[in-house]
């Protein structure tokens, strides 16, 4: 579990306990709720995959779109990734590389399943410079999730699947790929961060 979980589920928990003698109702309601919290923070080991070229899911969820999306000038594709209050949070590199820029770009709370969110919302944007180029992906709030968590900083250098942040309670994820990227997934697979493959990305010969 996130260390940050732990002062979330703590109080409920400790509360429920001392209740359960007095409001027996109440006591079940906050046992029930401090459980799902720790439930929400889980960090799984994830097998990540050792194929040449292969980016991964930057969290776990729904694919919700995949489209043709210009960055500064150059063509490509995002692929957007709603992460239900039920997925795992934790977010992880897409790709090895070093993080060349994070953005923190505030916004509106709009549900995470639109596809306004992608622009509009509270969103944090990593980019990486891998041997192949630079990519980019966005941690992105939603409706529920009010706080974005990155853990690395300009400079780091990260491996694939790394843990580098995790939104709470309900969010999207953004992964940006230049055109010469292929895209192995599809609209309404369910992906999980650091094992599925979005895309296979080599270097042009």
């Amino acid at each position: 579990m996130v260390k940050d979980g732990y002062r979330f589920a703590l109080p409920p928990l400790i509360l429920g306990i001392i209740l359960m003698a007095f409001r027996w109702w109440w006591a079940a309601v906050l046992v029930a709720l401090g459980l799902f919290v720790m439930y929400f923070f889980r960090d799984p080991e994830r097998q990540i995959p050792s194929e040449p070229g292969a980016v991964v899911s930057p969290g776990d969820g729904r694919v919700v779109e995949i489209v043709d999306e210009p960055l500064e000038g150059r063509p490509g594709k995002r692929i957007s990734i709603f992460l239900s209050i039920f997925d795992v949070h934790v977010n992880r590199a897409p790709v090895a590389g070093k993080i060349r820029k994070i953005e923190y770009r505030p916004g509106r709370f709009m549900a995470a399943w639109n596809g306004k969110a992608s622009a509009d919302n509270e969103q944090n944007v990593i980019s990486i410079q891998t041997p192949c180029g630079e990519m980019s992906f966005k941690q992105i709030a939603g409706w529920v999730a009010r706080r974005i968590l990155c853990w690395k900083s300009v400079g780091d250098e990260v491996t694939l699947g790394e843990r580098v942040g995790m939104i709470r309670f309900g969010s999207r994820v953004d992964v940006w790929l230049p055109a010469g990227a292929e895209i192995l997934v599809q609209r309404g697979q369910h992906v999980a961060g650091g094992a599925t493959q979005l895309a296979r990305w080599l270097p042009t010969k």
